[in-house]
């Protein structure tokens, strides 16, 4: 039976009306999956023996153009994959079969990351718990610990592991508070569990399966060039090394001390790929304001003898002069700290940490407490502050100053700080709030607003006036104070001049840096820098800010920085937030940390101390795909039988490989072993397409670029081509989370559903680069339909169908259809829009296929067409479920080969008059549908004690063009209509209401009534052109004859409607008019609405 489903535009309508019915049968009966996990052993199977994914470069470099190269960030292999590594992955190999299926030479491989912090950390802890708690441990039934949830981003160049500080019982709970509790999770026995104390025992367990997973799911790699990442892998090793002695003999690389995030426990630079919280977190500089104590009561006399200075952070030095007091946590947790000669810093333990590592405490790393305090401890101290008018203030008490961020000291500027001008003015109005604290009025009450910068809009004291006008009333207005410093602060910079000082009447943006070197340099102030952010590395550790001296990438540097905005503006990026991101990173992207000293990877070349970090080894990878598979003879470890050793690759051979330097001088490489590796290389280099998540663009990806036009700078030919960036995944409109049950690895997702369910469920779940939803209904509904396609195909193929002449209006309609849905499908898939390539290549081709059906009749749908048909829906739809395609191919249409390099089907241009009409005759049905379902329901209602009338036949009178006033809006709006943007001048409706008056004369109506219809229609008309991007619309006459079309489907409307009798007539037909003028507005017609006239019985 026909399925009634009309226009719509996303597979979950689908999914809901096919899946609905048989959901309960679904959860209960397996066999419909089976049989699709059957035709995928099967398909597979055959793919594997003729090698179908395996490429090599043609001799000589042939039909280079005919070559596409695509690439997938290599998951971090401490975990098993995921859907949300599936999501990113399903991108790139929904391309590479799309272009595999249109014949080109497509190479799809894939590799696997072991490089960084990860892996290691989680061995070391696990080795930790083991000695502590025994193998297998006996864990205490209570604890506090870090918990742990390994649930990687979505392109998988990382594992992020969300933490928060619980309390559990672990045995009533199962929270996974371990490592070992963890990697039991993971499916892991527990007698194997141990085994992964060593580092390399991951290596050796993680890749094979995320390898068998990919492959599961069907994706097209060309497995022999498939290599894993570290020391461990020598080959990849080597090219590392040369990839990094390139970078530095470019000038590149080079060793100085920086500022960078830090991991004070692991002993090292803290980068993106390193962090469990803070990716994308970098240093911010602050001033430390250096306010030396006049006196030293209370606990602070300890301290007598020594220069005491309360260190206050602030990213506005310039407004120093206006401070009338310095605010302390009364609850907070302070400490003086040793500092340089004679000094002791009044500061948080926190900011103290990070002070150390900046050099600007006696021991690096190692802050010397002298003496603990609390904010109580610190209220009351008269402090001689840098910069001040008043020779003399006051610590006071504030009650929200956060100590996660600055020192916990804070500088007090009531006239430009909203903060501190309602903290101020609490402590002045309520006297109770003084004596809490023990606050004397002399500290407070004298102390008035110190006028010190100009702004237009708020005058010389901005944070009152702005206070006033948002009415704030006390320092817990948090939401109104955000909003009053959202106002000020950036104008104050922007537009602010200084009204005191040296620099009196001078910009702000151009005094505060020199107000802030003046400090500095006469030692009033200190620099100081923190994570913007907290950042917690994956050892669990709280970063820093550190001076580290190490290796750095010199990103950011004007020549380097030019050649990759270079590279950047002749990339295709598929979406402009895409390119204004990649913009964004490249303004503030500078130096990079390249080198550490913990964990797994490749040693610097020139620096044994140092590994190469993790997102550094990373960058031109997509290189030494080209020629793993002869190098390494197939094996992802580098131990496979090769004619190559690593020993035997010097710079020389890498350079003569990629760099297209000269042969080799001694090397005992075999010359025509170099040549194919030069061969593979020139012809598949440079890639076509490089899919991932959107979150990799602050660092991974531009990476890339910066890298590839580093080690081929003199060569753009060699640059990347495009980015593919996509969202993060949820599943069934949640976040995927472990902790929450939300959450499948790739292998569960196949065994579920099949991967060609789950394949048509990520290709429906998002193109963008917001958030995707892949849904499991929708996953569950595609089993339904696969499988009861399957069935029609082999009924209908051995089913006495026509085989007459093609000629009818049904079998033209259908072929149009199946000549749009091979062009749409591949605009789709060319353009990476995979959801519309399974709309217009599946869906719609389903409901073109259904309607033909239906409009066939009696007479039978046509063999050649239906031939066609399953012919062309089993390629359009290959590179989405590749395993169904495969089994059509060969089984049911007995064809020779595989499906997968058959060609992109053959399509004459469609006929868009045609599909119009087509459209047209199925909007019609519908619409007399729902009329004849309005009149029977009227007419029993007017028809109480006798059976209400039915609907036998239907009169429809149809205009030939469209007349009068109509007529003549069409004109004015075609002469307004902009063809080259698709849309109307602006003065367009005025002229149109200016036309009212003589219309409505012309009509014998009152001009109110006349603009009622002109003015509707005026707006209706426009939409449509708009929409339709083509002035056509506005024609008097439609594209094709309405009239014929209708007349020559009578016998299918009436099918359609139950209809006895059907005519159709011109509008014009003066005889015809009569008969029905009473009961019928034949005037009303116009082109497209036909007068419709019900006969009952």
């Amino acid at each position: 039976k026909r399925l009634f489903i009309v226009r719509v535009d996303r597979f979950e309508a689908f999914a809901m009306a096919a899946g609905a019915a048989e959901k309960t049968n679904q959860q209960t009966n397996t066999a419909r999956r089976d049989l699709l996990l059957q035709l995928q052993k099967e398909a597979q199977q055959k793919w594997s023996a003729e090698k179908v994914f395996e490429v090599d470069a043609p001799q000589g470099g042939a039909n280079k153009e005919l070559k596409w190269t695509g690439n997938f960030p290599y998951p971090y292999m401490n975990g098993l994959l995921h859907l949300g590594h599936a999501f990113s992955l399903s991108k790139l190999e929904f391309a590479a079969a799309f272009h595999r299926v249109c014949g080109r030479h497509v190479l799809f491989p894939q590799g696997f990351h072991c490089t960084g912090m990860p892996i290691k950390a989680c061995a070391d802890k696990l080795k930790r718990e083991i000695a502590q708690f025994g193998d297998p441990p006996a864990f205490p039934e209570e604890q506090e610990e870090v918990v742990e949830e390994n649930v990687g981003d979505t392109n998988g160049e990382a594992e992020a592991k969300h933490k928060g500080k619980k309390s559990k019982l672990v045995a009533k709970t199962g929270k996974l508070n371990y490592q070992w509790q963890i990697m039991r999770s993971l499916g892991i026995p527990e007698g194997e569990i141990s085994a992964f104390q060593e580092a390399e025992h991951w290596l050796r367990y993680f890749p094979p399966k995320a390898l068998d997973d990919i492959a599961a799911l069907g994706c097209g790699v060309d497995w022999r060039r498939s290599f894993i990442t570290t020391d461990v892998n020598p080959y990849y090793d080597s090219f590392v090394c040369w990839h990094m002695n390139t970078l530095r003999k470019k000038g590149k690389i080079v060793k100085d001390k920086r500022y960078t995030i830090y991991s004070p426990l692991d002993g090292q630079p803290c980068a993106d790929h390193d962090r469990a919280t803070g990716e994308g977190v970098g240093p911010q500089e602050y001033t430390l304001i250096k306010m030396k104590a006049i006196e030293l009561p209370g606990r602070l006399q300890q301290l007598e003898g020594k220069d005491v200075f309360f260190l206050a952070a602030t990213l506005r030095p310039e407004t120093m002069y206006g401070q009338t007091n310095c605010w302390i946590l009364p609850d907070g947790e302070y400490g003086a700290y040793r500092a340089f000669e004679n000094e002791v810093y009044v500061m948080s333990s926190r900011s103290a940490l990070n002070l150390a590592f900046q050099e600007r405490l006696p021991l690096y790393g190692e802050p010397e407490l002298l003496l603990s305090l609390t904010g109580h401890d610190l209220l009351g101290v008269p402090l001689k502050a840098p910069n001040a008018i008043h020779e003399r203030i006051y610590t006071l008490p504030m009650l929200t100053i956060l100590t996660n961020k600055g020192t916990g000291v804070v500088t007090s500027v009531p006239s430009d700080s909203p903060d501190d001008y309602m903290a101020l003015c609490d402590l002045k109005k309520k006297e109770k709030l003084r004596e809490k604290y023990g606050v004397k009025d002399g500290w407070v009450l004298p102390f008035e607003v110190i006028p010190i910068v100009n702004i237009p809009e708020f005058g010389d004291t901005s944070a009152p006036t702005v206070c006033a006008e948002l009415k704030i009333q006390s320092q817990n207005d948090t939401a109104k104070l955000a909003e009053a410093k959202n106002r000020t602060y950036l104008k104050g910079f922007t537009e602010g001049t200084m009204l005191v000082g040296e620099f009196a009447g001078q910009k702000v943006q151009v005094a505060k840096p020199l107000i802030r070197e003046a400090m500095l340099a006469n030692g009033e102030a200190v620099a100081y820098s923190e994570p913007e952010k907290p950042v917690m590395s994956r050892s669990g550790d709280d970063c820093v800010v550190a001076l580290t001296d190490q290796w750095y990438l010199l990103y950011g540097e004007e020549e380097w920085l030019a050649k990759a905005k270079q590279c950047l503006d002749q990339m295709e990026l598929y979406s402009e937030d895409a390119r204004r991101a990649f913009e964004h990173t490249l303004g503030w992207l500078k130096q990079w940390a390249c080198s550490r000293s913990y964990g797994l990877g490749t040693r610097l070349p020139w620096d044994q101390e140092f590994l190469v970090e993790s997102l550094s080894d990373s960058t031109i990878y997509m290189a030494y795909y080209t020629i793993a598979h002869i190098l390494q003879g197939g094996n992802i470890y580098g131990e496979g039988e090769s004619l190559v050793t690593p020993d035997q690759l010097s710079e020389e051979v890498w350079d003569f490989i990629f760099l297209n330097g000269p042969a080799p001088q001694g090397s005992t490489i075999d010359s025509a072993i170099l040549e194919k590796c030069r061969q593979e290389f020139r012809y598949w280099y440079p890639f076509d397409l490089r899919v991932s998540g959107k979150d990799l663009i602050q660092n991974h990806l531009t990476f890339c670029i910066y890298n590839h036009v580093a080690v081929w700078d003199s060569n753009p030919d060699m640059w990347p081509r495009s980015f593919r960036c996509n969202g993060h995944l949820q599943l069934n409109s949640e976040k995927m989370s472990k902790s929450t049950g939300n959450f499948k690895t790739l292998r569960e997702a196949i065994e579920e559903y099949s991967a060609d369910a789950v394949r048509i469920a990520l290709a429906d779940a998002g193109d963008s680069m917001d958030d995707a939803n892949m849904v499991e209904a929708t996953a569950n509904a595609a089993i339904l339909r696969l499988t009861k396609e399957l069935t029609w195909a082999e009924e209908v193929l051995s089913a006495p169908l026509r085989q007459d002449d093609a000629t009818t209006f049904a079998d033209r309609v259908f072929d149009n259809e199946l000549n749009y849905a091979v062009r749409s499908t591949y605009e789709a898939y060319e353009n990476l829009m995979f959801r519309e390539a399974l709309k217009t290549g599946w869906f719609e081709l389903l409901l073109a296929r259904d309607t033909y059906r239906l409009a066939c009749g009696a007479e039978g749908m046509h063999r050649d067409l239906i031939q066609r048909f399953i012919e062309v829906s089993a390629i359009l739809l290959a590179p989405i479920t590749p395993h169904t395609s495969e089994h059509v191919w060969q089984k049911l249409l007995k064809k020779e080969g595989t499906i997968l390099k058959v060609g992109w089907p053959d399509a004459a241009k469609p006929d868009l008059i045609l599909q119009k009409a087509a459209r047209y005759l199925e909007d019609q049905i519908v619409s007399l549908r729902k009329l004849i379902m309005k009149y029977e329901a009227s007419s029993k209602k007017k028809n109480k004690s006798g059976p209400a009338p039915k609907v036998a036949g239907v009169t429809l009178f149809v205009a030939a063009e469209f007349q009068g006033w109509k007529a003549h809006i069409l004109r004015l709006l075609a002469g307004k209509f902009v063809e080259s943007d698709a849309s109307f001048a602006d003065n367009t409706d005025q002229v149109a209401l200016g036309e009212v008056a003589r219309l409505a004369e012309g009509e014998g109506l009152p001009a109110k009534k006349m603009q009622q219809q002109v003015m509707p229609f005026v707006k209706f008309k426009k939409e449509e052109a708009v929409k339709a991007k083509s002035s056509v619309v506005l024609d008097l006459r439609l594209p094709f004859d309405e009239r014929a079309t209708l007349v020559d489907n009578a016998e299918y409307v009436k099918r359609s409607l139950n209809l006895e009798t059907f005519n159709v007539f011109l509008s014009t037909d003066e005889e015809q008019r009569k008969a029905v003028e009473k009961e019928c507005n034949v005037q009303g017609a116009s082109p497209g609405v036909p007068a419709v006239h019900f006969q009952t019985k």
